[in-house]
């Protein structure tokens, strides 16, 4: 089940240019660490969704898509 959040980190990681290889290598794992979470077979942890946000300069609002609209 694709998510959200494994829509944007595909987009932002496009934004930047890097390739999925490249960004695992900023995240000190694997290629396949990041083709899972975009394609929604696993689910970044908080630590690691705080990471992506930092690397992509955006919050992680941004990241997950929250709105406090109530």
């Amino acid at each position: 089940m694709k998510t959200k959040i494994a829509e944007n980190i595909r987009f932002y990681r496009k934004q930047l240019g890097l390739t999925q290889e490249e960004l695992a290598k900023m995240l000190n794992g694997k290629k396949s660490l990041v083709s899972n979470y975009e394609t929604g077979y696993s689910t970044p942890d908080i630590y690691m969704l705080c990471r992506l946000a930092s690397i992509f300069e955006i919050s992680l609002d941004e990241l997950v898509e929250y709105s406090d609209n109530s």
